[in-house]
């Protein structure tokens, strides 16, 4: 009962919260994600990371247009008045290639706005006219060498897999 409550204090609106980890933490990241979720950061599913201005993102993205998405989601929801149900339904795989023409495409590309909350709403209220398709659980990473550590060995590269999950235990 006491865990209920005391999680129930961190984020209670369940808002989206932003970190920031220095360097050193984010070469630490299973770390950096236990510090984010006892900050409450989990309540809202997510949460935004700014990686630390030493880390510089990939040059050139040139090469992952072959890459293959197994598994594409399209997420459905549907309802009104504030009532909804949400289900995935999984697509045809598709190259990296075939999903950034999809995402720039006039049915998926960014509307215009204001500011992000203004992008937000618009996601928000267009979510069930337009159902969202998501690329996840791809093998790789398109991300270049950075240092992470797993298990006090080097990584050489940013990716879902060297996280340590409750599998690991």
């Amino acid at each position: 009962m006491e865990v209920g409550q005391t999680e129930s204090r961190l984020n209670p609106s369940c808002k989206i919260m932003t970190f920031r980890p220095s360097m050193d933490e984010f070469r630490e990241f299973n770390k950096y994600l236990a510090y984010m979720e006892s900050k409450g950061a989990h309540r809202a599913g997510l949460a935004k990371v700014i990686p630390p201005k030493e880390w510089k993102p990939r040059q050139c993205y040139d090469d992952i247009d072959n890459l293959l998405i197994p598994a594409p989601i399209q997420q459905m929801v549907t309802g009104q008045s504030g009532l909804f149900t949400q289900y995935n339904i999984q697509k045809k795989a598709m190259t990296v290639k075939e999903f950034r023409q999809l995402a720039n495409s006039g049915k998926y590309c960014t509307p215009r706005y204001l500011d992000y909350e203004d992008l937000e709403r618009k996601y928000w209220k267009n979510l069930t006219f337009v159902a969202p398709i998501y690329g996840a659980d791809i093998n790789g990473s398109i991300y270049d060498e950075v240092y992470l550590y797993y298990n006090g060995l080097r990584k050489g590269s940013f990716h879902v897999a060297i996280f340590v999950t409750i599998l690991d235990s």
